[in-house]
């Protein structure tokens, strides 16, 4: 199945008291790479996070976002930081007593002070926490994998529909090459006889010889078999399973520079403009390619 490198997906697991929710954004990369945020206090479960992705998603950028939130009272404490805010009182006392400054500090002001109340977070049950965020990351990335099948499917048809467009061409230039040889040389009589006083014969043998290397100096049946044999790996390998984006891009390079060949040898006007428009397919299925995984 022919999988694109676009997706998005999310997955989510909870319990009485816990949450955990994973967002997963994914876009074309020539590698894998995965960037994860979560956090802190559940950072012991990335590397297991990024062990799952490299298990089911084989090339792209990555982008994970998880939350986890728990609603138990009980996993806080908070204390008051009563040297801190002696000292604070001290000072207060000072500003009233030397500068006549009336201390009406609150409650809000004291919340405002940095430090002055102090969060004690109870330890964590990180079995249970990682079986959440396995859970949910299954289904984030089961999410992500269906969306970039539904855009593969989509990108397959594309391809197979303009890889049939460029066998119908390079099955043109196959019948152009039968011919063109000879037009030449039709060609080139017309013009020797035009250009050749009157009486004088034309020299068979040399026209031949003109012929003959026209012809082996613009041969691309070797070009066009290798066109054929890229189209047919072409399809094939839009039939397999696994990361084939670095393949189809690496055949697409190879179409190019065949494409390129018959363009430079022939200088034939039907081939050429066969081969304007045989490029211009080539790049459009290359482009696709890029976002294949």
């Amino acid at each position: 199945m022919i999988m694109s490198m676009t997706g998005y997906g999310s997955g989510q697991a909870k319990d009485n008291e816990r949450e955990i929710t994973i967002e997963i954004k994914t876009l074309n990369h020539r590698y894998l790479d995965p960037h994860i945020r979560l956090p802190k206090n559940i950072a012991f479960i990335e590397q297991e996070m990024r062990n799952i992705i490299k298990e089911r998603l084989y090339r792209g950028r990555v982008d994970v976002y998880i939350e986890y939130v728990n609603f138990d009272d009980s996993m806080y404490r908070v204390e008051l930081n009563r040297p801190l805010l002696k000292n604070y009182m001290r000072k207060f006392d000072i500003l009233k007593n030397d500068f006549n400054i009336e201390n009406d500090i609150t409650a809000t002001a004291l919340l405002a002070i940095p430090d002055m109340f102090i969060l004690h977070r109870n330890a964590e049950d990180e079995e249970l926490i990682m079986e959440l965020a396995r859970y949910a990351m299954d289904k984030a990335i089961s999410s992500v994998r269906s969306m970039r099948a539904k855009e593969g499917k989509k990108l397959k048809e594309d391809i197979l529909k303009r890889a049939y467009y460029i066998r119908e061409m390079v099955d043109g230039l196959r019948l152009k090459t039968a011919v063109v040889v000879e037009e030449y040389k039709e060609r080139l009589k017309l013009r020797l006889e035009e250009i050749i006083p009157a009486g004088s014969e034309l020299d068979i043998n040399r026209l031949n010889m003109e012929v003959v290397y026209f012809a082996d100096r613009s041969n691309i049946t070797e070009e066009i078999i290798r066109l054929d044999s890229h189209i047919d790996q072409l399809e094939d390998t839009l039939n397999m399973d696994g990361s084939i984006g670095r393949k189809l891009d690496f055949l697409m390079q190879e179409m190019g520079r065949e494409s390129n060949t018959i363009g430079a040898k022939s200088s034939d006007t039907e081939i050429t403009s066969i081969v304007v428009e045989l490029k211009s397919e080539i790049e459009k299925i290359r482009e696709q390619v890029q976002n294949i995984e």
